[in-house]
């Protein structure tokens, strides 16, 4: 069940982090399997799904950003 939630949860950052940025959901998955965003949200879930998404996403960002991205 914990799976099927982490699933859950990361299908639902990705949409929310290319609602935010104007970007496709297959843009938006690249871009955050590109820049660690989808390895933070795999091994961060416990703490990251305990926060509102727009802090997920702002962390989400972050964390891209560390790692090349350019979406701010």
């Amino acid at each position: 069940m914990e799976l099927e939630n982490k699933t859950y949860y990361i299908i639902y950052c990705v949409s929310q982090f290319a609602q935010r940025f104007g970007i496709s959901l297959k843009q938006s998955y690249a871009y955050l399997k590109r820049h660690k965003g989808l390895d933070f949200l795999y091994e961060c879930y416990g703490a990251e799904h305990l926060l509102s998404l727009d802090d997920a996403v702002d962390d989400l960002s972050v964390i891209c950003h560390r790692h090349g991205g350019a979406l701010v």
